[in-house]
């Protein structure tokens, strides 16, 4: 599969810090960029709040090519089911008709800071950083958290991220499965110095114990060796990636009950890898030899550019929660449907859109996440909720 490159991460790492550091002048890309966004907002004002069109029952119901995905094989339960949250097929398939034709580039998620010079360190980097890459917004005031380092303003996880590099420029070693399984609340607000008390510390912290008494015991104190002990694949058998580092480390294993059945949907597992993949695979320091098995990242932005493309619809009554700002319980159907649909929905547009392209210039799903977050992490429409370690 021929695919090209675009630096991605400079909008979560770049040392402007912030994509309204970029200069005025206009690139080919914002140039795109601002008319689809242009084209989503007249398609979600055109389907309005619920939506025109939905699926008039499981026997219209469209489904995905198989990927070998435990992920997107335990969906269907859930949009057979959905009462909050439904896809719209025709309007993915009126997207991908002019999406097809933009670049729709393979994400290149840059270690950021230098560090994928060493392999080793870059992935202990990546997935301390990925243990921890929970919410970044009071729930409360809605202020997102934010810190200053190497000259540049940085916010959410650019800011966790900034962090753990400062620790390890004062020597704290954050990357060491011993700390971490030891650490405290006062290296915690050491480390995480910012504008405020990083939302869910508590939860983050235990979080790092819970990874760091694993690996201290298991690893020699490294993510690095878990991952040199597995397949190089994401799913083998029980030896894969994914499936080894949810069955292991507890904070992975982001599954929810649905009506008796168990959803995958393994967010932050696939991302870590995704992250070190992007990062590292082009110059050997990490081989993944599955990776159009990923699903989309089922997060708060993605379904939130799905919803304003007029992919997805919510309820009256699921649309009024998410605009009031009303927490979304974690494990309750809204919450399971809103991320259900969400991977859905993105493993259909990849699906329309690479039969319209050639055969050389195939996407997976991935690069439709990456479309979607890219053009829609900074919008002022509002996502929902939910107090979850999960993502």
């Amino acid at each position: 599969m021929k695919v090209t490159t675009a630096p991605i991460f400079n909008v979560l790492f770049n040392n402007n810090g912030s994509p309204e550091a970029m200069k005025p002048n206009l690139t080919r890309r914002q140039l795109l960029q601002g008319l689809t966004a242009f084209c989503a907002a007249t398609a979600a004002e055109r389907t309005g709040a619920y939506g025109v069109h939905q699926l008039s029952g499981v026997s219209s119901l469209r489904w995905p090519p198989a990927l070998g995905s435990p992920v997107t094989e335990s969906l269907r339960p859930v949009i057979e089911n959905s009462r909050d949250v439904h896809t719209h097929y025709e309007k993915i398939v009126e997207i991908a008709g002019w999406m097809a034709y933009e670049e729709l580039p393979m994400p290149n998620l840059a270690v950021p800071y230098g560090l994928e010079k060493t392999p080793d360190v870059a992935m202990d980097f990546v997935m301390v950083g990925n243990t921890i890459d929970t919410a970044f917004t009071d729930f409360n005031t809605h202020v997102k958290f934010q810190t200053d380092y190497a000259g540049a303003h940085l916010s959410d996880s650019q800011a966790m991220f900034a962090c753990l590099k400062r620790g390890m420029d004062h020597g704290i070693p954050v990357l060491s499965g011993k700390f971490l399984a030891k650490i405290t609340r006062s290296d915690m607000e050491k480390i995480f110095a910012g504008n405020m008390e990083v939302p869910m510390l508590d939860e983050k912290m235990a979080l790092l114990r819970g990874a760091g008494e694993v690996l201290d015991e298991k690893y020699e104190g490294r993510y690095y060796n878990f991952i040199r002990s597995c397949s190089p694949r994401l799913y083998d058998h029980g030896n894969g990636l994914v499936e080894r580092l949810a069955r292991e480390f507890p904070r992975y294993n982001d599954v929810s009950l649905y009506d008796g059945h168990e959803i995958k949907f393994y967010k932050l597992a696939q991302l870590g890898f995704w992250q070190i993949y992007s990062g590292l695979g082009t110059g050997g320091g990490f081989r993944l030899e599955d990776p159009q098995k990923m699903t989309a990242f089922a997060d708060y932005i993605v379904p939130v550019g799905l919803r304003l493309m007029g992919i997805t619809s919510y309820s009256p009554t699921l649309e009024h929660a998410i605009n009031s700002y009303q927490l979304i319980p974690r494990d309750s159907r809204q919450e399971i449907e809103i991320r259900a649909h969400c991977l859905y929905a993105t493993a259909l547009l990849a699906d329309e859109i690479n039969k319209i392209r050639r055969a050389d210039e195939q996407v997976i799903i991935p690069q439709i996440d990456a479309r979607l977050w890219t053009h829609y992490h900074t919008t002022t429409w509002p996502h929902h909720l939910t107090r979850t370690i999960m993502y």
